[in-house]
């Protein structure tokens, strides 16, 4: 896939990209990104593409060299409230309204945009093909990440350290035995297949 390029006489591009529109449990994290042209971060890719290790120290380097950046969400509440798309529209658009200075054109990861004012355009795997969107979804996944791992010691037994709320087998079986979270996403299948009578009569 060649690699993306912006509309000619863009002095300020951000980068958004989300984490976590798949588990069964935890917020939509998003983050938007504006880094200078001249820029000396190396190895910036996609975050799944990386070791937690060179996340970790590419975070610091884009906290650091970063124009602005920031970091929005949908909640879990928001999540069941008004679907997986919506929420994570409306993590986009928080993410790029709460930057410090506003950007002339916005690269979204992904296929879609939010309804919004912002010029700009959905790259696919954008993530991997452009740095401001690489950037954001280093920022986006640790801090997810991190949130996971607190959330282990809160709710013990899922393994969300480890699988940061995705479907794994000890997470479906922790489900099964324990019932749901507060961090879990109810109206996401297979957690609502596991919910307690009384849990379930409170949806």
């Amino acid at each position: 896939m060649q690699p993306w390029q912006p509309p000619q006489n863009i002095k300020c591009l951000a980068g958004v990209d989300e984490v976590g529109r798949g588990p069964l449990a935890g917020d939509v994290v998003t983050a938007a990104v504006i880094l200078p042209a001249d820029h000396s971060i190396d190895g910036l890719a996609d975050s799944k593409a990386l070791t937690a290790h060179q996340r970790e120290a590419l975070y610091k380097e884009i906290v650091e060299q970063a124009i602005c950046y920031s970091v929005a969400r949908a909640t879990v509440q928001e999540i069941d409230r008004y679907n997986i798309l919506q929420s994570t529209m409306m993590a986009v658009r928080r993410a790029v309204n709460s930057l410090s200075i506003q950007p002339d054109y916005v690269a979204v990861d992904g296929n879609r945009l939010p309804q919004w004012e912002y010029a700009g355009e959905a790259v696919i795997k954008g993530d991997g093909r452009v740095e401001v969107i690489s950037a954001a979804s280093i920022i986006a996944k640790v801090v997810r990440d991190a949130e996971m791992v607190d959330f282990d010691s809160q709710y013990p037994g899922y393994g969300f350290a480890k699988n940061k709320g995705y479907g794994t087998a000890q997470h479906l079986e922790a489900l099964k035995r324990l019932g749901a979270t507060p961090i879990h996403r109810r109206t996401f299948s297979p957690v609502s297949d596991y919910l307690k009578p009384q849990q379930q009569a409170l949806l």
